[in-house]
């Protein structure tokens, strides 16, 4: 299984791919907007791990343009999008789902945590 890590943090992108690793996910990390696009556009994904809090581009503005490029390109099955954000005020997470993302994840969170938000799309 195929996951796109959109996080700028190097040491929490390691900490993701190491823990995401261990269950035999295939992890491409980048670190801003221009790259995930990019990434969504040449290879298929089956989940993407957004950040919020990016340069830049912010994880909103990333997944409206993900979105739109899945709408121009009739693409069947839409990529679920993770926020992975420290934002945690009850109008951030009802962006997140306004703008196109699928679910939520405050940060901190436990690699349990991760992992049960994850099978919600790739299950087991």
């Amino acid at each position: 299984m195929d996951i796109l890590l959109v996080e700028d943090n190097l040491l929490n992108q390691k900490v993701v791919i190491f823990n995401l690793r261990k269950y035999n996910y295939n992890v491409t990390a980048v670190t801003n907007g221009f790259e995930a696009i990019e990434k969504v556009k040449q290879q298929t994904f089956d989940l993407v791990l957004m950040d919020i809090m990016l340069p830049e581009m912010n994880g909103y503005e990333i997944t409206e343009a993900i979105r739109k490029y899945e709408a121009e390109n009739q693409v069947d099955n839409p990529v679920p999008i993770i926020a992975i954000t420290a934002n945690t005020l009850d109008n951030d997470r009802e962006r997140c789902f306004s703008v196109g993302m699928n679910e939520y994840l405050p940060k901190p969170f436990t690699s349990a945590q991760l992992i049960e938000k994850i099978r919600i799309f790739i299950p087991e």
